[in-house]
């Protein structure tokens, strides 16, 4: 056995697969700033947060984006918007050139609610990162980026051969 599969065995025989890891930190970070947000009097799921951050990023950004982002169906945004929109704090618009389209856009109510939101983020992130050296959080995010973007290839590759004919 090549010293890949050994290591990959023994971290998977004591729960440390790599993938376990990933989804137990989301899981505790999505936990955590649900209760932060319930402590700071901020009636809002992480879910909701990460749509108030991406639209405030991507101002005009049109629904079927924002699903096609969060690797959600449309019709689970949907709902998620429509608290969005009766909590007064994103508004939808027709596009200006496709009726079709849906764009999102943030109310100035929203703005004192991002703020808040990115306030318990780096809060989280301050708490998560106790104990480790500036160096070594920077190379762990930096580590990260680079397994998404491997893995975001790779899907990409695999869309993309799908999608040719069969004699090609």
């Amino acid at each position: 056995m090549n010293d890949a599969l050994r290591l990959a065995a023994e971290n998977s025989a004591s729960g440390r697969t790599f993938g376990s890891l990933v989804q137990d930190v989301a899981r505790l970070m999505k936990r955590h700033f649900e209760r932060r947000a319930r402590q700071n009097g901020l009636p809002i799921t992480r879910w909701q947060a990460t749509v108030i951050i991406y639209i405030s990023r991507h101002e005009g950004v049109s629904q079927a984006e924002v699903a096609a982002w969060l690797n959600i169906e449309p019709i689970a945004l949907v709902r998620l918007l429509d608290k969005l929109c009766e909590e007064g704090l994103v508004v939808r618009r027709g596009h200006p050139t496709d009726r079709r389209v849906r764009t999102l856009w943030l109310t100035a109510a929203a703005q004192p609610v991002l703020e808040r939101i990115l306030e318990i983020n780096q809060m989280i992130r301050a708490e998560a990162f106790v104990g480790l050296p500036d160096s070594a959080r920077d190379s762990l995010i930096e580590s990260l980026v680079l397994v998404r973007d491997n893995l975001a290839s790779v899907v990409a590759d695999d869309a993309a051969a799908a999608e040719l004919p069969a004699d090609a």
